[in-house]
Protein backbone atom coordinates (compact mmCIF):
# COMPACT_ATOMS: atom_id res chain seq x y z
CA UNK A 1 0.00 0.00 0.00
CA UNK A 2 2.92 2.43 1.00
CA UNK A 3 4.48 1.58 -2.40
CA UNK A 4 1.42 2.21 -4.25
CA UNK A 5 1.04 5.38 -2.33
CA UNK A 6 4.50 6.94 -3.09
CA UNK A 7 4.05 5.61 -6.98
CA UNK A 8 0.56 7.96 -6.85
CA UNK A 9 2.69 10.60 -5.64
CA UNK A 10 5.70 11.11 -7.93
CA UNK A 11 3.43 10.52 -11.01
CA UNK A 12 1.48 13.72 -9.20
CA UNK A 13 4.90 15.58 -8.81
CA UNK A 14 5.37 15.14 -12.35
CA UNK A 15 2.19 16.51 -13.50
CA UNK A 16 3.01 19.30 -11.40
CA UNK A 17 6.32 20.10 -11.83
CA UNK A 18 6.28 23.07 -14.44
CA UNK A 19 7.71 21.74 -17.99
CA UNK A 20 11.51 22.48 -18.56
CA UNK A 21 12.04 23.07 -14.96
CA UNK A 22 15.92 23.61 -15.67
CA UNK A 23 17.51 26.46 -17.50
CA UNK A 24 16.98 25.89 -20.80
CA UNK A 25 20.09 24.51 -23.06
CA UNK A 26 19.64 27.28 -25.26
CA UNK A 27 17.91 30.69 -24.76
CA UNK A 28 17.18 33.45 -27.80
CA UNK A 29 17.49 36.94 -27.11
CA UNK A 30 15.76 39.52 -29.00
CA UNK A 31 17.63 43.14 -29.36
CA UNK A 32 15.09 45.55 -30.99
CA UNK A 33 16.43 47.40 -34.55
CA UNK A 34 17.55 50.47 -33.23
CA UNK A 35 20.42 50.52 -35.83
CA UNK A 36 21.53 47.83 -38.20
CA UNK A 37 21.86 44.19 -36.81
CA UNK A 38 25.35 44.26 -38.26
CA UNK A 39 26.14 47.02 -35.62
CA UNK A 40 23.81 45.59 -32.86
CA UNK A 41 25.56 42.64 -32.80
CA UNK A 42 28.88 44.02 -32.87
CA UNK A 43 27.68 45.73 -29.52
CA UNK A 44 25.65 43.14 -28.01
CA UNK A 45 27.73 40.03 -28.63
CA UNK A 46 30.55 40.03 -26.39
CA UNK A 47 28.01 40.92 -23.24
CA UNK A 48 25.60 37.87 -25.26
CA UNK A 49 29.22 35.43 -25.13
CA UNK A 50 29.80 36.11 -21.21
CA UNK A 51 25.94 35.74 -20.44
CA UNK A 52 26.15 32.17 -22.53
CA UNK A 53 29.20 31.09 -20.12
CA UNK A 54 27.89 32.65 -16.92
CA UNK A 55 24.31 30.58 -16.85
CA UNK A 56 25.53 27.59 -19.18
CA UNK A 57 23.76 27.82 -21.75
CA UNK A 58 23.72 29.17 -25.32
CA UNK A 59 22.45 32.60 -25.76
CA UNK A 60 21.60 33.47 -29.49
CA UNK A 61 20.86 36.77 -30.54
CA UNK A 62 17.61 37.19 -31.94
CA UNK A 63 17.31 40.55 -34.48
CA UNK A 64 14.45 41.40 -36.46
CA UNK A 65 13.53 44.14 -39.20
CA UNK A 66 11.28 46.06 -36.78
CA UNK A 67 10.90 45.90 -33.02
CA UNK A 68 7.11 44.09 -33.89
CA UNK A 69 9.34 41.02 -34.97
CA UNK A 70 11.00 41.08 -31.68
CA UNK A 71 7.20 41.36 -29.69
CA UNK A 72 6.07 38.92 -31.77
CA UNK A 73 9.20 36.67 -31.58
CA UNK A 74 8.32 36.73 -27.36
CA UNK A 75 4.61 35.93 -27.93
CA UNK A 76 5.83 32.75 -29.93
CA UNK A 77 8.28 31.75 -27.63
CA UNK A 78 11.13 32.28 -30.30
CA UNK A 79 12.24 34.97 -28.13
CA UNK A 80 13.30 34.36 -23.93
CA UNK A 81 14.54 37.50 -23.04
CA UNK A 82 14.90 40.79 -25.08
CA UNK A 83 16.30 44.42 -24.65
CA UNK A 84 13.26 46.59 -25.17
CA UNK A 85 11.66 50.41 -25.32
CA UNK A 86 9.19 51.17 -23.10
CA UNK A 87 6.78 51.04 -25.63
CA UNK A 88 7.55 47.68 -26.69
CA UNK A 89 8.03 45.97 -23.43
CA UNK A 90 4.57 47.43 -22.87
CA UNK A 91 3.04 45.53 -26.09
CA UNK A 92 5.26 42.71 -24.59
CA UNK A 93 4.13 42.64 -20.77
CA UNK A 94 0.42 43.05 -22.63
CA UNK A 95 0.41 40.56 -25.99
CA UNK A 96 3.29 38.23 -25.41
CA UNK A 97 3.55 37.07 -22.13
CA UNK A 98 6.48 39.01 -21.03
CA UNK A 99 7.64 40.61 -18.16
CA UNK A 100 10.37 43.64 -17.28
CA UNK A 101 12.52 42.62 -14.54
CA UNK A 102 15.67 44.50 -14.87
CA UNK A 103 16.60 48.56 -16.28
CA UNK A 104 19.26 50.00 -17.63
CA UNK A 105 21.69 52.79 -16.23
CA UNK A 106 23.49 54.83 -18.52
CA UNK A 107 27.32 55.39 -18.61
CA UNK A 108 26.58 58.36 -16.80
CA UNK A 109 24.50 57.44 -13.86
CA UNK A 110 21.37 58.13 -14.90
CA UNK A 111 17.98 56.10 -15.40
CA UNK A 112 16.41 58.09 -18.68
CA UNK A 113 17.11 59.73 -21.43
CA UNK A 114 15.68 61.74 -24.72
CA UNK A 115 13.53 62.11 -27.65
CA UNK A 116 14.81 64.71 -30.10
CA UNK A 117 13.75 66.21 -32.94
CA UNK A 118 17.02 66.29 -35.40
CA UNK A 119 18.15 68.28 -38.31
CA UNK A 120 20.87 69.19 -40.77
CA UNK A 121 23.15 71.82 -39.53
CA UNK A 122 22.31 73.65 -42.42
CA UNK A 123 18.70 73.66 -42.43
CA UNK A 124 16.25 76.76 -41.63
CA UNK A 125 14.57 74.92 -38.97
CA UNK A 126 15.76 76.37 -35.82
CA UNK A 127 13.08 75.54 -33.25
CA UNK A 128 9.73 73.16 -33.35
CA UNK A 129 8.01 75.83 -34.40
CA UNK A 130 9.39 76.18 -37.13
CA UNK A 131 8.66 72.53 -38.11
CA UNK A 132 5.32 73.19 -37.37
CA UNK A 133 5.13 76.13 -39.44
CA UNK A 134 6.51 75.07 -42.14
CA UNK A 135 5.55 71.55 -42.36
CA UNK A 136 4.37 71.05 -45.89
CA UNK A 137 8.23 71.94 -46.74
CA UNK A 138 9.67 69.07 -44.47
CA UNK A 139 10.01 65.77 -45.42
CA UNK A 140 9.96 64.12 -42.02
CA UNK A 141 11.38 61.04 -40.88
CA UNK A 142 9.73 59.15 -38.06
CA UNK A 143 11.01 55.98 -35.78
CA UNK A 144 9.22 52.57 -35.37
CA UNK A 145 5.74 52.23 -34.46
CA UNK A 146 6.86 50.32 -31.19
CA UNK A 147 9.99 52.79 -30.92
CA UNK A 148 9.09 54.88 -27.37
CA UNK A 149 11.77 57.97 -28.40
CA UNK A 150 10.92 57.32 -32.22
CA UNK A 151 7.16 57.40 -32.14
CA UNK A 152 5.64 57.61 -28.86
CA UNK A 153 7.06 60.60 -27.03
CA UNK A 154 7.27 62.85 -30.13
CA UNK A 155 3.93 61.40 -31.39
CA UNK A 156 2.45 63.43 -28.20
CA UNK A 157 4.50 66.07 -26.87
CA UNK A 158 4.57 67.25 -30.57
CA UNK A 159 1.96 65.93 -32.69
CA UNK A 160 -1.09 65.25 -30.46
CA UNK A 161 -0.50 68.32 -27.77
CA UNK A 162 0.07 70.62 -30.86
CA UNK A 163 -2.97 68.94 -32.30
CA UNK A 164 -1.39 67.89 -35.43
CA UNK A 165 -1.31 64.90 -37.62
CA UNK A 166 1.87 64.04 -39.39
CA UNK A 167 0.96 62.34 -42.38
CA UNK A 168 -1.04 65.81 -43.17
CA UNK A 169 1.16 68.04 -41.68
CA UNK A 170 4.20 67.01 -43.47
CA UNK A 171 5.32 67.01 -47.02
CA UNK A 172 6.05 63.13 -46.87
CA UNK A 173 6.87 60.93 -43.51
CA UNK A 174 8.90 58.14 -43.72
CA UNK A 175 9.47 55.13 -41.01
CA UNK A 176 13.17 54.05 -39.57
CA UNK A 177 15.48 53.13 -37.20
CA UNK A 178 16.96 55.53 -35.39
CA UNK A 179 20.46 55.22 -37.12
CA UNK A 180 19.33 55.54 -40.76
CA UNK A 181 17.05 58.87 -39.71
CA UNK A 182 19.93 60.12 -38.58
CA UNK A 183 22.20 58.99 -41.68
CA UNK A 184 19.78 60.63 -43.68
CA UNK A 185 19.56 63.76 -41.76
CA UNK A 186 23.27 64.33 -42.17
CA UNK A 187 22.99 63.42 -45.92
CA UNK A 188 20.22 65.97 -46.43
CA UNK A 189 17.97 63.18 -47.28
CA UNK A 190 15.35 64.12 -45.07
CA UNK A 191 14.83 66.96 -43.65
CA UNK A 192 13.52 66.64 -40.09
CA UNK A 193 13.76 63.60 -37.94
CA UNK A 194 13.02 61.90 -34.61
CA UNK A 195 15.66 60.50 -32.87
CA UNK A 196 17.07 60.24 -28.92
CA UNK A 197 20.43 61.02 -26.74
CA UNK A 198 21.57 57.41 -26.23
CA UNK A 199 21.64 56.84 -30.31
CA UNK A 200 23.14 60.04 -30.63
CA UNK A 201 25.95 58.85 -28.52
CA UNK A 202 26.21 55.52 -30.67
CA UNK A 203 26.24 57.31 -33.97
CA UNK A 204 28.85 60.24 -32.49
CA UNK A 205 31.16 57.25 -31.82
CA UNK A 206 30.74 55.19 -34.97
CA UNK A 207 30.53 58.55 -37.54
CA UNK A 208 32.30 61.16 -35.60
CA UNK A 209 32.33 63.66 -39.15
CA UNK A 210 28.87 62.35 -40.16
CA UNK A 211 27.58 63.65 -36.47
CA UNK A 212 29.41 67.55 -37.41
CA UNK A 213 26.29 67.89 -39.74
CA UNK A 214 23.55 66.84 -37.60
CA UNK A 215 21.41 69.21 -35.16
CA UNK A 216 19.22 68.37 -32.93
CA UNK A 217 15.69 71.15 -32.04
CA UNK A 218 13.94 69.56 -29.65
CA UNK A 219 14.20 67.29 -26.35
CA UNK A 220 11.54 65.72 -24.89
CA UNK A 221 10.97 65.38 -20.66
CA UNK A 222 12.96 62.33 -19.54
CA UNK A 223 12.01 59.02 -21.10
CA UNK A 224 12.64 56.56 -18.37
CA UNK A 225 15.70 53.88 -19.79
CA UNK A 226 15.13 51.00 -21.31
CA UNK A 227 13.42 47.85 -19.78
CA UNK A 228 14.79 44.35 -20.02
CA UNK A 229 12.43 41.47 -20.50
CA UNK A 230 11.90 38.12 -20.17
CA UNK A 231 8.83 35.53 -20.90
CA UNK A 232 7.19 34.87 -17.44
CA UNK A 233 6.80 31.65 -17.93
CA UNK A 234 10.81 30.77 -17.75
CA UNK A 235 11.47 28.43 -14.86
CA UNK A 236 12.01 30.24 -11.74
CA UNK A 237 15.94 28.68 -11.20
CA UNK A 238 16.23 30.57 -14.52
CA UNK A 239 15.15 33.70 -14.02
CA UNK A 240 17.01 34.17 -11.21
CA UNK A 241 20.34 32.89 -12.69
CA UNK A 242 18.99 35.94 -15.78
CA UNK A 243 18.45 38.44 -12.94
CA UNK A 244 21.57 37.62 -11.07
CA UNK A 245 23.74 37.70 -14.34
CA UNK A 246 22.46 41.16 -15.10
CA UNK A 247 22.33 42.71 -11.89
CA UNK A 248 25.88 42.01 -11.25
CA UNK A 249 27.45 42.44 -14.56
CA UNK A 250 30.56 45.32 -14.50
CA UNK A 251 30.66 44.98 -10.59
CA UNK A 252 32.37 41.51 -10.21
CA UNK A 253 36.32 40.44 -10.38
CA UNK A 254 36.18 40.99 -13.91
CA UNK A 255 34.50 44.63 -13.79
CA UNK A 256 37.16 46.43 -16.10
CA UNK A 257 36.56 44.35 -18.86
CA UNK A 258 32.76 44.16 -18.29
CA UNK A 259 32.20 47.87 -18.06
CA UNK A 260 34.44 48.38 -21.13
CA UNK A 261 31.70 46.10 -22.63
CA UNK A 262 29.12 48.31 -21.49
CA UNK A 263 30.91 50.70 -22.20
CA UNK A 264 29.93 50.22 -25.86
CA UNK A 265 26.39 50.50 -25.23
CA UNK A 266 26.69 53.69 -23.57
CA UNK A 267 25.63 51.91 -20.48
CA UNK A 268 27.02 51.34 -16.79
CA UNK A 269 25.44 47.91 -15.92
CA UNK A 270 21.41 47.15 -15.09
CA UNK A 271 19.59 47.41 -11.59
CA UNK A 272 16.27 45.59 -10.55
CA UNK A 273 12.93 46.63 -12.64
CA UNK A 274 9.40 45.19 -12.76
CA UNK A 275 6.58 46.29 -14.88
CA UNK A 276 5.97 49.23 -12.53
CA UNK A 277 8.19 51.08 -15.10
CA UNK A 278 5.77 50.98 -17.79
CA UNK A 279 3.28 53.17 -16.11
CA UNK A 280 4.84 56.24 -17.68
CA UNK A 281 4.66 54.89 -20.88
CA UNK A 282 1.38 53.36 -20.68
CA UNK A 283 0.28 57.27 -19.02
CA UNK A 284 1.55 58.78 -21.95
CA UNK A 285 -0.41 56.63 -24.77
CA UNK A 286 -3.96 56.91 -23.18
CA UNK A 287 -3.28 60.82 -23.39
CA UNK A 288 -2.35 60.34 -27.08
CA UNK A 289 -5.48 58.62 -27.53
CA UNK A 290 -7.29 60.97 -25.15
CA UNK A 291 -6.15 64.29 -27.29
CA UNK A 292 -7.07 62.29 -30.35
CA UNK A 293 -10.65 61.62 -29.23
CA UNK A 294 -10.89 65.03 -27.66
CA UNK A 295 -10.28 66.30 -31.56
CA UNK A 296 -12.20 63.80 -33.51
CA UNK A 297 -15.80 65.80 -34.22
CA UNK A 298 -16.85 63.54 -36.77
CA UNK A 299 -17.41 60.97 -33.83
CA UNK A 300 -20.55 60.63 -31.97
CA UNK A 301 -20.74 62.80 -28.81
CA UNK A 302 -22.08 60.43 -26.46
CA UNK A 303 -20.06 57.39 -28.02
CA UNK A 304 -16.62 59.48 -27.64
CA UNK A 305 -17.91 60.54 -23.82
CA UNK A 306 -17.80 57.25 -22.72
CA UNK A 307 -14.64 56.65 -24.65
CA UNK A 308 -13.39 59.97 -23.13
CA UNK A 309 -14.29 58.46 -19.43
CA UNK A 310 -12.72 55.09 -19.82
CA UNK A 311 -9.90 56.68 -20.59
CA UNK A 312 -10.06 59.06 -17.30
CA UNK A 313 -10.28 55.73 -15.13
CA UNK A 314 -7.22 54.24 -16.47
CA UNK A 315 -5.43 57.19 -15.76
CA UNK A 316 -7.10 57.25 -12.49
CA UNK A 317 -5.47 53.82 -11.63
CA UNK A 318 -2.20 54.82 -13.58
CA UNK A 319 -1.93 57.61 -11.20
CA UNK A 320 -3.04 55.63 -8.10
CA UNK A 321 -0.41 53.01 -8.58
CA UNK A 322 2.42 55.36 -9.03
CA UNK A 323 1.16 56.99 -5.61
CA UNK A 324 1.49 53.61 -3.63
CA UNK A 325 5.07 53.28 -4.84
CA UNK A 326 6.28 56.82 -3.67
Amino acid sequence: MLRKHLAACTVLAAIAAPAGAEMPKELNFGIIATESSQNLKQDWQPLIDDMSKRLGAKVNPFFAPDYAGVIEGMRFNKVHLAWMGNKSGMEAVDRASGEVFAQIVYADGSLGYYSLLITHKDSPYKSLEDVLKSGKNINFGIGDPNSTSGFLVPGYYVFALNKADPKALFKSVRSANHETNMMAVANKQIDVATNNTENWEKFEARFPEKIKDVRAIWKSPLIPSDPMVWRKDLDADARAKIKQFFLNYGKGSDAPRELAILAKLTYKGFKDSNNTQLIPTRQLELFKDKTKLENDTAMNATERQKLLDDINRKLAELNQQLASLK
